[in-house]
């Protein structure tokens, strides 16, 4: 930079302004003249009323300061010195402060007269034996002069500003050029005089700004002294108090502001115009000249100063390492690293300095505190485990062997020594710690306006790099200088030119010290004395340049050299070999979380690498070799961030190898794996068992759910690439090579990188015992699934169930892997059901004084967890065990107590007291009880999963029955136990039921949900029915009368016998009749013989009838045939119903006797007012708990919420992955006909809108332009899913003019089948079998039906919105560029995303959220140049914060993506109604308004009116309503 300028040096060499006349003299002549004519000067100085000077004339003040300027050089014994440094520092004011004590001549020109001042007081810095303390008095009594001259002088001339920097830098370079001197007066002043020349510098870079010779000599001298720690510290205060100024003015006040210490900023003066800034900020980053250069002592040795103490006074050679000052490099390094990283970390918008030596308190980049936030606390050794707290002092106070640093040893405050005495503030925090933040504070991303990579990197990564491979041995035969990094590299690059540009490459060093030629070519240095004791620089160098490539922005590109220089870098830092270098690779692991996530290029070439150090991290319990650099906890939660960016990648890359980029050149082991290409596949037995390792190891409990989230991605990820059939294509014989490959080499791995050779036990992995355990259990699903379910389980009744977070992430780990389609063993599974029933035992038994509303979450949880293990298997409850088990649970939860305790004592349930955990325990045992009972088995129903209850109401059977006779007063409605409402139809139907049997129609309505049956009395077989009449006797057989003989008989009163008898003669003594008949008997003879045969004649023609009536009759007579009765046509179903079922005896009517409660059966009168609406409101409240997760897609740069949301309109404007990632997420279903959630409470749960035959059609007709993904924006169509336990609509927001246009369109008289070119894997879910109304909405015109308020409008009348308790909404936000997240305008969207819940709190139909914008979760979803998917997780708040599967950092396969984002909502809304106060169950809110429209509609009657009730027509006083 100043090449082409001449330097001062030799002017300064030879300027002699510092003699006097009096040197010519002998030393007593001088001393005298000086003792006698300074003292009167000094005295008067120093008297009460300081009177006039006594000098008037030029000759007077010339010659006495040439006394005065030999008098500076004297010994300090006497008061001659002092008086001199009084006369000078007095007569110096004559710039500032005219006053009479200052000669005239010097008030008359003060810049000459200053000027040779200054040149004087140069003597008095010269150092003297044994005289420390007098003289640093005096110096410090100069120094302050000085600063008070350059602050407030107005009419110094640029002659005198740069005599005046000459002063400052000649009087340093007296002192500080040559080597420290234990306790001596450089010691004492170092930071004083670097900091009064910076000080002084700065002033006049703003008043005169030096010329070119002037930052030349200054950058030369200042190398000389950077063996002092206060060159250093002084140099990093004033370049960060320099780009606090700088980033102001560059990047504007939306920049993150890079604080520092009041005291720093007052440096600059503030009257410092921006270009001045600029140029400033520049020169006085290279003042320091390499910075690099402190680790190497030969080149600090090689000053003048240095040489000449080489030699003693004998001539013989001194050995360098007895100085102390070089012994102090280390730390000096290790300073100016931070200094340099702290400004990287400015630049990128992520640093705050708080402390005067800028000690970053947000070290290494983990958390970026925003500009109106305090700066974290930073890691010290009291916020770290009690474990860590023994070795936690900083590299740089642990290893050096010098006395000084031996006694900081001991100290067991060690955290805040250094060897140098004059810091200001001393640092508590190890220099790889992050700060003391908990896992669910998400951390801040680089500002969005921050300069590109290559930007940073060519301001500094020139020093970077080359502080990054500080003794860093490469190969046997290839050692390099701290000046040779460039071109090292280039020869790596013309070997290599396309390292930054392959796809996937692979190469290693081995080795991990590198000594310099320099070093050892200098005899009088031992290089073994200062090897190791530069790894917290080169650590701090490493974190930087990792902070700085995970800070690349979407689509930047990186020049290759960059690329493969980092590369580079993090192979040799990487490397795992017994001479590890543990503070680099802890820094490297701290700084990278994101490196995986950030689409370098050729990145994945450093997987195995990254590997190998995970493997010696995560598995590691204690971590003993890494607690004295960094914070255990932090460094698990780095590894386990970079673990959660690997672990997609075998299934992702398969088959394909990686490239072997150094092909053994710079190996020293010829049969290193790293030298032979490998598949990603056969890395996944590595990653999953280190992800085993790690939880089996792991005791933070954010760390702890992180690890549990990463196992369902990685099971749900192996289960749907196995599901598919997918392979990678391999045909079988390469599969069974790829196995057992898989299986051997790359299940067993040592510490060598995955050789087989044995280790030595100090090397040897703690995972390598698990490789071998699980290598032959994990390869596929199923066992990835068992293996999860059987350590899961195992640690949730073990070390975790006392903890919250841990418990509710593995209770949602266990639901999640209940959803895996995977077979394995029902064993397995009963094990999953077996442990939560466990869990929830033991929380339950705990302590009452334990008993907290965290606890019984933690319960809930569990019932939750097993409820979603028992309807994703139902078949689990065929094993009598495990039905046992469960319902003891259920048993457990309602009563707090099991019937049979441990003593194989029973107790009834009725005889037990009921004691419940709490109201809310006993909740959720109520729901697990109706889920078995109700769910498991019948779902989906025929009607589909958007509704498990029946989707027929009063409405619908008026409607569907034939008797127009029936209205809404048709139906009895009676209540049982309080918690059933009976609504029953007596008419039958008039469809499919048997007229001839007794029905009745029942709407039950329960705490379940609303269920219809339609019943009949059966008396005989169903068979029966077909081919039998009801009630009717078989008939007789019809009467044969031509059957057999007929015979004519003469009936005779007596037999013929008698005729034979002969008479006698008392038969014969009575007279015939004929003997005694006169005339007259015989006229009445005639007579009455002619009425006989008149008679005869009618009796025989009687009886001739009588035969032909009787021929004609039927037979039998109908008249006289014994019939029986005729069967009953109408029936009171309703009271047969209920007494068939027991419902109806006289004690089921009675008041019980001491409670409120209603009696088990009583009728509720449905003519009063209000009934209805009430019963309509019962029936709006939803069964299942719902959720609402609001998608919105953000192109590259957006800012508004109308952008955003114009995104939606055309599928052409959004990647086709998301088109594909919103399928994944739910079917379409239609707003108008969808019987569950929509989300919104205006148009859910609406059974009876159905749409007339023309509106069906219309529906059926969509545009044919191209409504992109906004035709799910809840008007007419949304993305739903649900299964048993819950329900979800996904919303995509539109704006509202493209609503408008896409609604209007839809009733054009298109066809839509073949034209809709949206989404063309949606299917139309099929029709529901009851038709439905229309929608209340459709009578509202666009405008009511677009405006942002309208949908609290859209409410019929009468119909109540009921509360729902808090509102669960997730955003899901689809990001094109990944720094655009802070650009999301979470809060002008609020308004777009209104479910209605916020306003079913209070009657205010404002939609204002109740819900904070920073509380509301978002998901944010960037696609990666790889095809996979970064995932960053934000704004959830509190006790319940982190939620799995997916966690902030995480990187998803396409496969998995829409499955985790879903489970993920679900765990998040279930977490959320877990910490509302306000939140009821579904089926308690239900229970509630039964036991209210009990109360409100009671028919309080006598048990005789009761029953008179049943027996009388129904709806008699209202049949018109």
């Amino acid at each position: 930079m100043y090449s082409e300028w001449r330097s001062l040096h030799l002017v300064i060499q030879n300027d002699k302004g510092h003699t006097s006349v009096l040197h010519s003299y002998p030393d007593n002549v001088g001393r005298e003249v000086a003792n006698v004519v300074v003292r009167p000067l000094g005295q008067a100085l120093n008297a009460q009323l300081p009177a006039e000077s006594v000098l008037k004339t030029d000759k007077e003040v010339k010659w006495t300061m040439e006394v005065v300027c030999y008098g500076l050089t004297l010994p300090l014994d006497g008061d001659t010195v002092k008086y001199c440094v009084d006369v000078y520092t007095d007569w110096i004011m004559a710039l500032v402060l005219p006053k009479d004590s200052i000669p005239a001549p010097i008030m008359k020109e003060p810049n000459l007269y200053v000027q040779i001042i200054l040149k004087h007081l140069q003597n008095l810095f010269v150092p003297r034996q044994d005289q420390g303390s007098n003289q640093v008095k005096l110096c410090l009594q100069v120094l302050k002069a000085v600063q008070k001259l350059a602050h407030e002088s107005t009419t110094m001339a640029r002659e005198t500003w740069e005599v005046l920097l000459l002063f400052l830098l000649q009087i340093n370079d007296t002192l500080l050029a040559a080597p420290t001197v234990q306790g001596g007066i450089a010691e004492s002043l170092a930071e004083k005089l670097i900091g009064v020349l910076f000080e002084v510098w700065l002033l006049a870079c703003n008043r005169c700004f030096p010329t070119p010779p002037y930052w030349k000599t200054a950058k030369e001298m200042v190398a000389n002294w950077r063996h002092h720690s206060a060159v250093v510290e002084q140099w990093s205060k004033v370049i960060c108090a320099l780009t606090a100024r700088l980033l102001r003015f560059t990047y504007g006040p939306s920049f993150p502001p890079f604080k520092i210490p009041d005291e720093d900023a007052s440096l600059i003066p503030p009257e410092m115009d921006n270009e001045c800034v600029a140029q400033t900020w520049f020169r006085f980053l290279h003042m320091l000249s390499n910075p690099v250069d402190l680790s190497n002592p030969a080149i600090i040795s090689s000053t003048p100063k240095f040489q000449e103490q080489f030699l003693n006074v004998s001539g013989m050679t001194q050995e360098l390492n007895q100085y102390p000052c070089l012994k102090h490099l280390p730390q000096i390094f290790f300073r100016a690293m931070r200094g340099i990283s702290c400004l990287v970390d400015a630049f990128l918008g992520v640093a705050v300095c708080t402390a005067s030596v800028c000690e970053r308190l947000s070290s290494y980049g983990i958390s970026r505190p925003r500009s109106d936030s305090a700066p974290p606390t930073p890691v010290n050794r009291l916020s770290m485990p009690q474990s860590a707290a023994v070795n936690t002092t900083p590299p740089h106070n642990r290893r050096h062997r010098a006395v000084t640093v031996n006694k900081t040893m001991k100290n067991s405050t060690a955290s805040t020594a250094h060897s140098s005495k004059v810091q200001h503030q001393p640092s508590s925090s190890s220099p790889l710690s992050s700060p003391n933040q908990t896992g669910s504070e998400p951390r801040p991303l680089p500002a969005p306006h921050r300069p590109k990579v290559n930007s940073i990197l060519n301001l500094f990564g020139s020093w970077l790099f080359d502080a990054a491979f500080v003794h860093c041995k490469l190969h046997n035969g290839i050692n390099r200088d701290s000046s040779m990094t460039a071109s090292f590299i280039q020869i790596l690059l013309s070997y290599k030119s396309s390292i930054a540009t392959q796809a996937s490459m692979e190469f290693r060093r081995k080795g991990s010290q590198m000594s310099a030629d320099t070093m050892t070519s200098n005899p009088m240095f031992d290089a073994g004395e200062f090897s190791d004791n530069y790894e917290a620089g080169r650590a701090e160098a490493c974190g930087t340049l990792c902070r700085i490539f995970c800070s690349k922005k979407t689509g930047e590109e990186i020049l290759p050299a960059y690329l493969s220089r980092f590369y580079m870098l993090l192979i040799q830092g990487l490397q795992i070999a017994d001479s590890v270098c543990h503070p680099v690779l802890a820094s490297i692991i701290l700084n990278s979380p994101a490196l995986f996530c950030c689409d370098l290029k050729g990145i994945d070439v450093l997987v195995p690498y990254f590997i190998s150090a995970l493997e010696t991290i995560l598995p590691d319990r204690e971590l003993s070799k890494f607690k004295s650099y960094v914070n255990p906890t932090e460094l698990r939660r780095a590894s386990i961030n970079i673990l959660l960016s690997l672990l997609p990648l075998p299934h992702h890359f398969g088959t394909i190898k990686s490239e072997v980029v150094l092909e053994g050149k710079f190996s020293n082991d010829d049969s290193s794996s790293y030298d032979k290409p490998v598949t990603f596949l056969s890395l996944k037995l590595r990653l999953v068992n280190i992800l085993i390792g790690a939880l089996q190891t792991e005791t933070d409990p954010n760390n702890t759910q992180m690890i549990l989230g990463a196992m369902l991605n990685i099971v749900q990820d192996s289960a749907l690439l196995e599901a598919i059939g997918c392979q990678m294509e391999m045909n079988g014989g390469e599969s069974n090579i790829l196995k057992s490959h898989s299986r051997t080499n790359s299940g067993i791995s040592t510490a060598s990188g995955g050789s087989t050779e044995p280790t030595t036990p100090d090397s040897e992995r703690p995972a390598q015992a698990l490789l071998r355990d699980y290598a032959l259990h994990t390869d596929t699903a199923a066992g990835l699934l068992i293996r999860s379910i059987h350590l899961v389980t195992q640690r949730l009744n073990g070390q975790w169930r006392q903890e919250m977070s841990i418990s509710l992430a593995a209770l949602e780990l266990l639901s999640g892997l209940a959803k895996v389609k995977v077979a394995v063993d029902s064993s397995d599974r009963k094990r999953a059901i077996s442990s939560v029933c466990c869990y929830i035992v033991y929380q339950c038994s705990r302590p009452a004084p334990l008993h907290s509303r965290d606890l019984h979450s933690m319960i809930v949880a569990a019932f939750q967890c097993l409820c979603v293990w028992l309807t994703e298997h139902p078949d689990m409850l065929d094993e009598k065990d495990c039905l046992k088990e469960v319902l003891e649970i259920v048993e457990l939860g309602i009563s707090g107590s099991k019937s049979r305790n441990s003593e194989q004592e029973v107790k009834y349930k009725g005889d037990k007291e009921p004691n419940p955990a709490s109201m809310r325990v006993k909740d959720a045992a109520e729901a697990t009880l109706t889920c078995i009972m109700q769910i498991l088995g019948a779902f989906p129903s025929p009607s589909g999963p958007a509704s498990p209850c029946s989707l027929v109401n009063e409405v619908t059977l008026i409607k569907y029955s034939r008797l127009p006779s029936i209205n809404k007063y048709s139906f009895r409605y009676f209540v049982l136990d309080n918690s059933v409402i009976l609504a029953m139809l007596e008419q039958p139907l008039g469809n499919e039921q048997n007229d001839f049997f007794p029905s009745v129609t029942i709407l039950i309505r329960g705490m379940s949900g609303r269920h219809a049956w339609a019943q009949q009395l059966c008396l005989l077989p169903r068979g029966a029915k077909a081919n039998q009449k009801m009630f009717v006797p078989e008939p007789r057989p019809a009467p044969k009368n031509d059957v057999g003989l007929k015979y004519s008989v003469k009936h005779r009163p007596f037999p013929e016998e008698v005729d034979k008898i002969p008479f006698v003669k008392a038969d014969l003594s009575i007279p015939d009749l004929h003997e005694i008949v006169t005339e007259e008997l015989e006229e009445r003879h005639e007579k009455l013989r002619n009425g006989m045969e008149q008679q005869v004649f009618y009796e025989k023609s009687i009886e001739q009838r009588m035969e032909e009536a009787w021929r004609k009759k039927s037979f039998p007579d109908p008249i006289t045939e014994c019939k029986p009765p005729p069967s009953a046509q109408e029936f009171q179903t309703a009271r047969l119903f209920l007494s068939h079922f027991g419902f109806l005896s006289l004690e089921a009517l009675k008041e019980p006797a001491n409670s409120r409660l209603p009696p088990h059966l009583i009728a509720l009168d449905s003519s009063l007012p209000g009934f209805f609406d009430d019963i309509g409101y019962l029936d709006l409240l939803p069964c299942r708990p719902f959720d609402t997760v609001f998608i919105f897609y953000m192109k590259a740069g957006q800012k508004t919420s109308q952008e955003i949301l114009k995104n939606a309109e055309s599928s052409r404007s959004v990647q086709s992955h998301f088109l594909e990632f919103l399928l994944s997420l739910g079917w379409s279903v239609d707003v108008g006909k969808h019987p569950g959630w929509t989300g919104h409470v205006s148009t859910s749960w609406s059974i009876n809108s159905f749409c007339d035959d023309e509106e069906a059609e219309q529906d059926e007709i969509i545009s044919s332009e191209d409504v992109g993904a906004s035709i799910f924006n809840g008007q007419k169509k949304v993305l739903y899913y649900a299964d048993a336990l819950t329900e979800i609509a996904f919303v995509v927001p539109s704006p509202l003019e493209s609503l408008t246009d896409s609604l209007e369109s839809n009733v054009s008289d298109q066809e839509s089948d073949s034209n809709m070119d949206l989404l063309p894997g949606v299917i139309k879910q099929p029709a529901l079998t009851l038709e439905l109304f229309p929608n209340h909405t459709d009578n509202l015109n666009s405008s009511q039906r677009l405006s942002p308020t309208s949908r609290s409008k859209r409410l019929p009348q009468g119909r109540a919105i009921p509360p729902m308790g808090p509102e669960t909404k997730v955003y899901v936000v689809w990001v094109e560029r990944y720094d655009d997240i802070e650009n999301f305008p979470l809060s002008d969207l609020g308004s777009e995303t209104s479910t209605g819940v916020e306003t079913t709190a209070n009657s205010s139909t404002s939609l204002r959220s109740t819900t904070p914008e920073k509380e509301v979760p978002v998901i944010f979803i960037h696609p990666l140049n790889t095809g996979l998917f970064r995932v960053k997780v934000q704004g959830a708040t509190g006790k319940f914060n982190m939620v799995i599967p997916l966690v902030d950092g995480m990187i998803v396969s396409r496969r998995a993506l829409g499955f985790l984002v879903r489970q993920t909502v679900i765990n998040i809304c279930r977490r959320k109604r877990l910490e509302s106060d306000s939140y009821n169950p579904p089926h308690v809110r239900r229970k509630q308004k039964i036991a209210d429209i009990v109360n409100k509609y009671r028919n309080k009657q006598l048990e005789p009116e009761f029953y008179t009730s049943l027996f009388q027509e129904v709806g008699l006083k209202n049949c018109n309503p």
